[in-house]
C-alpha cells in the first residue's frame, strides 16, 4: 500500500484537527508497559527535551522509577504522579550502588508485579551497562524493552558545536570509556591500535585521565597540536567547552578543574567549534533544551 500524500492524512485529522501540540499523542498506540516487566530507558545527554516520546511514555505509566545519577531531576518531574522513586547512581570516587545490586533489585521489583522503569543518562547500552542488567533479567526470566536515548557523545557535542563525523575531517569516529573498574586508565585497551584507529576519539568519563591518555595517544603518534575538547555538563545551561592541544592536555594541569559529567573530544572536528557553537545565550535560558 502507497502512503497517503501529507495533505490527505491532514484531510483524515491525522495531522490536524482536534487535539492540538502534544495533545495530539494521547490517541496514538504506545505500546503496553505490562506489570513484571523492565523497560531500560535512555534520558538522553542531559536536557529533559532530548528525552523520546517512548521514554516519556514510559515515565507516565511506571510504578517504580529506577534512576541514574546523571538523570536531569527536571525529568523525574514528569513520572506520574505516586510513583516510587529509587536512586541507583554511581559517580566515579564515591560511595555508589553496585551493579548487581541494582540488577537483583529490578528482578525483585518485577517480580512483585511492578512496571520498572530503568532510567539511565544518555544511552542504556553505550556505557551504560544496561548490557548487563538485560542478561540479569534474561536469565531471571523477566521480560523487558529497551528504550534508546541520545547518547551523550553524539547529542553532547552536537550541543557544542562538535560535529562527531564532517566529510571534511573524518569518515570515522571511535567511542571509549576514559576509566576502568579501578578508576585508572583501562588496561583492556589496546593504545597503540586506538591512536591510528580513527581520526577522531570520543571519550567518556576520562576527565581524571586525561594527561595519562593524552601521553599515550602521543607516544603512538598523535601529532602535539591535535586539538582536544572537553565538553562539561552538555545540553546543560551551564554547558562548558574547554580546547586546548593534546600535548596541553598532556601536561596535566589543565584537567584538574573540568565540571563533571564530561565529555572528551580528539581530532580536527574540535576545529568546527568557535564557528558552529551555536547553544548560547538566549538559547540556555529555556531548560528544557
Amino acid at each position: 500500500m502507497k502512503p497517503k500524500p501529507i495533505n490527505q492524512l491532514a484531510d483524515t485529522g491525522k495531522l490536524t484537527g482536534g487535539a492540538a501540540g502534544f495533545a495530539r499523542l494521547d490517541r496514538e498506540q504506545f505500546p503496553e508497559f505490562d506489570p513484571g516487566t523492565v523497560w531500560l530507558v535512555g534520558a538522553g545527554p542531559g536536557a529533559p527535551g532530548l528525552m523520546t516520546l517512548l521514554g516519556y511514555h514510559a515515565l507516565n505509566q511506571a510504578d517504580v522509577v529506577v534512576y541514574d545519577a546523571l538523570v536531569n531531576d527536571a525529568i523525574l518531574e514528569w513520572a506520574r504522579p505516586g510513583v516510587h522513586m529509587e536512586f541507583a547512581g554511581k559517580r566515579g570516587g564515591r560511595p555508589s550502588a553496585k551493579q548487581n545490586d541494582i540488577s537483583l533489585r529490578l528482578i525483585e521489583l518485577a517480580r512483585q508485579n511492578k512496571r520498572v522503569l530503568r532510567l539511565k543518562g544518555g544511552d542504556p547500552y553505550i556505557f551504560g551497562r544496561g548490557g548487563e542488567e538485560c542478561q540479569a533479567l534474561a536469565r531471571a526470566g523477566i521480560a523487558f524493552r529497551i528504550v534508546p536515548g541520545i547518547t551523550s557523545g553524539a547529542g553532547g557535542l552536537a550541543y557544542a558545536g562538535i560535529p562527531i563525523t564532517h566529510r571534511e575531517t573524518n569518515h570515522s569516529v571511535l567511542f571509549l570509556t576514559g576509566h576502568g573498574s579501578d578508576g585508572g586508565v583501562p588496561v583492556g585497551v589496546n593504545w597503540e591500535h586506538v591512536a591510528i584507529a580513527s581520526p577522531v576519539i570520543v571519550m567518556y568519563m576520562a576527565t581524571r585521565n586525561l594527561p595519562e591518555i593524552a601521553r599515550k595517544l602521543l607516544s603512538f603518534g598523535r601529532a602535539e597540536d591535535e586539538p582536544v575538547a572537553v565538553v562539561s555538563n552538555a545540553s546543560l545551561p551551564d554547558q562548558s567547552t574547554y580546547v586546548a592541544s593534546l600535548a596541553d592536555m598532556s601536561e596535566g594541569e589543565a584537567v584538574k578543574s573540568f565540571p563533571t559529567p564530561a565529555l572528551v573530544v580528539v581530532g580536527e572536528v574540535v576545529g568546527f567549534h568557535e564557528m558552529l557553537d551555536w547553544y548560547s545565550e538566549p538559547l540556555r535560558e529555556n531548560s528544557i533544551g
